[in-house]
């Protein structure tokens, strides 16, 4: 397959194609969850830097690398065009070449590793089982056979790995144990991963339908999407009132509520649009409500745990 480029760009504008590839935008759902996780612990023991800085990094690693899975499997199925909307396409638009890609995800992988096992050398090498099956989740989930990506269990399985598994591990390796606080503050921010997903597949509905996706989108239809995306905003709220309600949570993460004007204006950005360039506010809303709603948990659950 020869690969259909544009014009070289400016030397002096090379890193950006680069820094795109890992599609930036995306990596908030890997700070936040490992963000929220080491502010629970923080009640329960003293911070260790080295710890979080290295899950983080590793989180942030993977990541992108599942990102740069996704760009080099699109283009081999054919999926990324030079017209294709979006941050992806270094490959098609760019020039890069798909074999580099690949290289650079996997050898991402190989740092997240070696991070990797500096914690499990200062926690316990279970962690290492549980980094190896989020990484082979990153990678089957547009690569293999059955894509995850073109199922509807895309926005699941981005939610659980990327909100309630790295959250739990975030505090698991600062704190030594997993609490049923912690269980319970990482489901909102598992919903809005997924929401993450379920964003992106809205704007990119008809031309994953063209190429035999089955997403979650495809088989509800657009209208019933878009729907679904806000109930997902509004049950993460309605989460954290709960919390509060029933005094599992301090009144503090009601900070929160903060962002339910971001929430509104992703799920109103899709109303009414079917081209994907429309929707593309709306998805940014989308990440930056998952952004803003972890960040006011976390500030939250500091706060009560100094007052």
């Amino acid at each position: 397959m020869n690969v259909k480029t544009s014009p070289l760009i400016k030397p002096d504008k090379g890193w950006r194609i680069w820094w795109q590839l890992t599609r930036p935008h995306t990596l908030t759902a890997a700070f936040v969850p490992v963000f929220l996780g080491t502010a629970l612990a923080v009640a329960h023991t003293s911070l260790r830097v080295d710890l979080f800085l290295a899950m983080l990094t590793a989180c942030l690693l993977i990541q992108a690398a599942t990102n740069m899975f996704n760009e080099y499997f699109d283009y081999v199925r054919g999926l990324d065009t030079e017209h294709s909307v979006g941050i992806g396409g270094a490959i098609v638009r760019n020039g890069v070449k798909p074999r580099t890609v690949l290289i650079m995800a996997f050898s991402f992988f190989g740092l997240a590793i070696i991070l990797g096992l500096y914690i499990c050398a200062h926690t316990t090498w279970w962690i290492a089982v549980v980094g190896i099956v989020c990484m082979i989740a990153g990678y089957l989930y547009t690569g293999g056979p059955l894509p995850i990506a073109y199922t509807p269990f895309g926005e699941v399985t981005a939610g659980f790995f990327m909100g309630f598994v790295i959250i739990l591990l975030s505090f698991y390796i600062q704190a030594g144990f997993i609490s049923s606080e912690s269980i319970l503050i990482s489901v909102p921010i598992s919903i809005l991963v997924g929401s993450i997903l379920l964003a992106n597949n809205i704007r990119d509905l008809d031309g994953d339908k063209a190429n035999g996706r089955k997403t979650l989108a495809i088989l509800i239809g657009r209208k019933r999407a878009i729907q679904l995306l806000a109930a997902m905003f509004i049950l993460s709220f309605a989460w954290v009132a709960a919390l509060v309600l029933f005094e599992i949570g301090s009144p503090w993460l009601l900070l929160t509520f903060l962002s339910i004007p971001k929430a509104v204006k992703a799920t109103k950005g899709f109303v009414g649009k079917t081209m994907p360039l429309q929707m593309m506010p709306a998805m940014k809303a989308t990440a930056q409500t998952n952004t803003i709603f972890g960040f006011l948990l976390s500030i939250g659950l500091c706060i009560s745990y100094l007052l």
